[in-house]
């Protein structure tokens, strides 16, 4: 169906393309797929699950109340025990179980990426001038979410929000194809954007981290759930919010969806192990024909090691 939405046929027929990425259809689009009872369609589900390698034996609840693939989707597992944190304070960490891809928003750099996924203005929204001088010639990674990875986002870094804010825009699939078909579809869909202050008392010391969550074709709402402990009382982010690192912030509402996080020019340093694995030649890269190079993606950890402050900075 992703394919097809976004072959050359969509130049011919604007009116339905617009109508098929509008809230209404996302939100029938994920009914449909999400909301249905499993036991009509319990085969079916065991084995997308199976095939996808969830774990449900990660979860906090037990198998039984998972009546729906929303129920799945939105599951809670037990972070803290299975997916450990590195306890350097200038460590920053993965938002989510996702597939991640690095870049740099400078074109002297060697992991510069004129981009397809955003257009910088429009990504942090156009009368946002504060933070498009602060975040401009920054780097910049992707975490893309597929429909079996578990969908809490957490906080990357330790800091003070310095602002939180909604953007609207349109429902796009966030599928690789619709990527390269699409230019900067993260930048034209409905997002919500963080922006934590880290030079702080507490905090893990890379300067401004702007957290994008992009909603896609079958998401509609990403809700703000920041929970200090576990899952335990959930409360909304708003400016004056620290937030610690690693803690849960945030959940998707069934489908698949992207994060980006925006680093301030110089402040952090990637693991050398994404950078080497990025350009990585002999992969096979759903991204490589679009940008005209090596692509890869890399499979991390919800809470795991990405990046760390830069030496100097």
């Amino acid at each position: 169906m992703v394919r097809a939405l976004y072959s050359a046929a969509r130049e011919d027929g604007h009116r339905l393309f617009r109508a098929l990425t509008g809230a209404r259809m996302s939100a029938l689009l994920g009914f449909i797929n999400y909301d249905l009872p499993l036991t009509s369609r319990l085969g079916r589900g065991v084995k997308f699950l199976k095939a996808c390698g969830v774990d449900l034996t990660e979860c906090v609840d037990p198998p039984d109340r998972f009546k729906t693939l929303r129920d799945i989707f939105e599951r809670r597992i037990r972070y803290q025990e299975l997916r450990p944190m590195p306890d350097s304070a200038d460590v920053v960490v993965s938002p989510a179980d996702s597939r991640l891809l690095i870049g740099s928003l400078r074109e002297a750099s060697s992991l510069f990426l004129k981009g397809k996924f955003f257009q910088f203005d429009e990504l942090l929204g156009f009368d946002k001038s504060r933070w498009l001088d602060a975040f401009r010639d920054g780097d910049f990674a992707v975490f893309r979410l597929t429909p079996d990875k578990y969908h809490y986002n957490h906080t990357p870094v330790a800091g003070i929000v310095a602002d939180f804010y909604e953007i609207p825009g349109r429902f796009h699939s966030c599928n690789p194809g619709a990527v390269v078909a699409v230019a900067t579809p993260y930048s034209k869909n409905k997002r919500v954007v963080t922006v934590m202050d880290t030079d702080v008392p507490g905090g893990t010391g890379v300067g401004l981290v702007a957290m994008i969550e992009v909603v896609a074709l079958m998401i509609g709402e990403v809700v703000q759930c920041y929970s200090e402990e576990r899952y335990d009382a959930p409360q909304p982010v708003e400016a004056g919010l620290f937030v610690k690192k690693g803690a849960p912030k945030s959940l998707y509402r069934p489908g698949s969806s992207t994060d980006v996080l925006l680093f301030q020019k110089g402040r952090v340093r990637f693991a050398g192990d994404l950078v080497a694995n990025l350009g990585r030649a002999g992969v096979e890269s759903r991204f490589a024909a679009g940008f005209g190079k090596p692509l890869v993606e890399t499979d991390v950890a919800v809470r795991s090691a990405i990046a760390t402050a830069a030496s100097g900075a």
